[in-house]
């Protein structure tokens, strides 16, 4: 067998898996992110956020506008994640 032909033989297989274990694999992941956990886990993230904010000073309506954009950000990364898989 020639080099070329093992090349390719080593690619088929390659991809065969890649075909076989990533779809599951981001459906694993999208389900993760979309979970109820995940969701009870921002909204903790984003509490303790404006909490700090607060306690080092920051104004509750500055605190609030950025904990609202901290969590449009988290939101974006993870739809955008989304979207990449449809």
């Amino acid at each position: 067998m020639s080099d070329h032909s093992k090349d390719i033989q080593d690619l088929n297989q390659v991809l065969s898996v890649i075909s076989e274990k990533v779809p599951k694999l981001i459906t694993e992941l999208l389900g993760t992110i979309y979970s109820e956990e995940a969701g009870a886990q921002m909204g903790k993230a984003v509490g303790k956020f404006y909490q700090e904010l607060v306690s080092s000073g920051i104004p509750e309506q500055e605190a609030l506008k950025m904990a609202k954009d901290y969590m449009n950000t988290l939101r974006s990364v993870t739809s955008t994640f989304g979207n990449q898989h449809d």
